[in-house]
C-alpha cells in the first residue's frame, strides 16, 4: 500500500472518521463500518483533510482549474478544505455549495460561494459513495446551472459495493453521467491496514462478509 494511504486511514482513524459496529447507510444498507466525515471537528483536521483532497485533486486532474461543489452538508467544509489544501499548492479554485432549503429572501437561491459560469466544468467533493444516492441527488441539483458541467467526483472512501446492478456505485455513477469518481482510498485499502494488526480480525472479517454479499463484481 502507498504510504500516504496509510497515512490517510491512520487519520481517519484517530479523528475518529472511521468507526466500526452496526450501522445504516444513506442506501439503507446495514453496514459494518462507517466513514463519519461529522467527526472531524478541530482546525488541524480539517487542514489535514483538505490536504488529502488536494493530493488526490493533482494526481488526478493535474493544474487544472475547476470549481468545486460541497453538498450540504459534510460536503460544504471537505469544498472548504479542499480548496485552501489546492491554494497552499498553487492552485487557486473557487467553491460553492448549496442550502437544503432554497432562500427566498436577500440574494435568493439555493447556492452559497462562487456561480459557476456557462462552459466551466465542475468537480463535486463528498466523503463517501455507497450506492450513489447522493451524487445523483447533486446532480439533479446542479442541472439548474445553465452549461456548467461536472468533470469529476472526489470522495475519502470507495466502499467498492454494488450500485443498482453489479457494478459498483462508483462505476455506475461514472457511466451515467460520464464522468469519473475517484478515491482516496478504498476499502480494500482499509482491511489491507487493519490486518497489520491480529486485535482488528473481527472487524476485518465482518467487513469481508459483508462484501461478500454487497461487494462490486465489476
Amino acid at each position: 500500500m502507498e504510504g500516504y494511504k496509510r497515512e490517510f486511514i491512520k487519520f481517519l482513524e484517530s479523528a475518529n472518521v472511521l468507526k466500526f459496529g452496526d450501522f445504516t447507510a444513506k442506501s439503507g444498507r446495514k453496514i459494518p463500518y462507517f466513514i463519519n466525515a461529522g467527526e472531524i471537528k478541530t482546525g488541524d483536521q480539517i487542514s489535514k483533510l483538505g490536504e488529502f483532497y488536494a493530493k488526490s485533486y493533482l494526481e488526478k486532474i493535474g493544474n487544472k482549474r475547476t470549481v468545486l461543489y460541497g453538498p450540504a452538508y459534510k460536503g460544504i467544509p471537505i469544498s472548504v478544505a479542499a480548496s485552501i489544501g489546492l491554494s497552499k499548492n498553487g492552485l487557486d479554485v473557487p467553491f460553492f455549495f448549496n442550502r437544503k432549503e432554497e432562500k427566498d429572501h436577500g440574494e435568493g437561491g439555493v447556492f452559497v460561494g462562487y456561480k459557476p459560469q456557462e462552459g466551466e466544468e465542475i468537480v463535486i467533493v463528498e466523503d463517501v459513495i455507497t450506492a450513489g444516492t447522493a451524487i445523483r441527488e447533486s446532480m439533479s441539483i446542479l442541472q439548474s446551472l445553465k452549461g456548467a458541467k461536472v468533470v469529476a467526483t472526489f470522495v475519502m472512501v470507495d466502499r467498492k459495493e454494488k450500485g443498482k446492478g453489479e457494478k459498483s456505485a462508483m462505476a455506475e455513477v461514472g457511466e451515467e453521467f460520464g464522468f469519473p469518481v475517484y478515491s482516496v482510498v478504498d476499502v480494500y485499502d482499509i482491511i489491507e491496514y487493519l490486518e497489520e494488526d491480529p486485535k482488528n480480525a473481527e472487524n476485518v472479517e465482518r467487513i469481508k462478509k459483508y462484501l461478500e454479499i454487497n461487494g462490486a463484481k465489476a
